[in-house]
């Protein structure tokens, strides 16, 4: 059995007005597998979606660069996340 493609998880901008309840800062890197009690379970939920698309081979719209772009669902802190498939 082939091993799962590795995907990562990077802060990249924030919108909202207050600072993350989970105390996430711009450039924060996570490993989708073996980081998953470092990053705000609110992220997490969002992007477990877009994880199992990338690595079951499937794409998005508006994919730049092999990655997609999502936000935290708190609307008072609206971190942007970056999430990849490693190749």
């Amino acid at each position: 059995m082939p091993a799962r493609p590795k995907i990562t998880i990077k802060l990249v901008d924030k919108k909202g007005p207050c600072a993350c309840h989970h105390g996430h800062k711009i450039g924060d890197s996570f490993d989708f597998d073996t980081d998953r009690g470092k990053i705000c379970p609110m992220a997490m939920h969002v992007a477990f979606v877009y994880a199992d698309i990338l690595r079951y081979g499937g794409t998005m719209p508006r994919m730049k660069d092999g990655a997609i772009t999502f936000c935290c669902p708190d609307a008072d802190v609206i971190n942007i996340f970056e999430i990849r498939k490693e190749s």
